[in-house]
């Protein structure tokens, strides 16, 4: 394989290792680099930053793909274009089952496809899902952090954030036990899936649809997932996910 440069990334594929982390925020990139060891910016273009160092001696890069799902699936290809072969999403979501406190641990099981994007990489009925090595694992290693019996099943991908003026039907997802909602699991899943690659999602929760009036507290601007809290449990979250990239076989 030639040692070309990924045209978004910016990243040559010689630095990019066979495990990845993918987050959205480009600082929260920065400081889950940080808990690597000899972690290095490979390439830095948009929204896409991304580092390589090692855990536990194992390679593994991180990458951030911005906010939702038609440029986070930019990012995604070239990892794997890139030799990828084993990626982890990590980021905050709305939980959607009552009993799920702000900073909790969840992991996804699979995501329904509500995201906008893979609608265009292949019909609708094949399925988003994890995959059964990385579930475990994670499972694994939140216990092994102190983490017991995490909320754990199907999340929501959706390609809006705000509401607009069609109604969104939050509680029949509610109803049938969906977990939590983000933007970008949806689409990750089904890249790998198609490619025949391991991929799976862990998210820390920001706040409680099912315990609040979401589109009201949206509208009066009451969403804050910048509370310590919050800090606190992606802090959990993306040491849970290292620590899973690094064991798995």
């Amino acid at each position: 394989m030639t040692d070309e440069k990924l045209p978004v990334l910016r990243a040559h594929t010689s630095q990019i290792a066979e495990r990845a982390l993918v987050v959205g925020d480009p600082k929260r990139a920065e400081i889950c680099a940080a808990l690597l060891d000899g972690a290095e910016e490979v390439g830095y273009y948009r929204e896409y930053r991304t580092f390589t160092g090692t855990y536990n001696g194992t390679p593994i890069t991180i990458c951030s793909h911005g906010v939702g799902s038609a440029g986070a699936s930019v990012a995604f290809h070239e990892l794997f274009v890139g030799g990828v072969k084993t990626v982890i999403r990590a980021g905050t979501c709305g939980a959607m089952q009552k009993g799920i406190r702000d900073g909790d641990v969840i992991i996804a099981t699979g995501a329904i496809r509500c995201d906008g994007t893979t609608p265009m990489l292949i019909p609708i009925e094949y399925p988003a899902v994890a995959h059964y090595q990385v579930i475990n694992s994670l499972l694994a290693s939140c216990k092994t952090n102190g983490i017991t019996n995490p909320p754990c099943g199907l999340t929501l991908s959706k390609a809006n954030f705000y509401p607009g003026l069609i109604e969104d039907p939050m509680e029949m997802w509610m109803d049938a036990g969906v977990v939590a909602v983000e933007q970008e699991l949806a689409v990750l899943l089904v890249m790998a899936n198609i490619r025949g690659l391991r991929a799976g999602g862990i998210l820390t929760s920001d706040g409680n649809l099912a315990e609040t009036q979401s589109q009201v507290a949206m509208e009066d601007f009451a969403y804050d997932p910048h509370r310590d809290v919050v800090k606190q449990g992606t802090e959990k979250m993306l040491r849970v996910a290292l620590e899973t990239l690094a064991s798995l076989d």
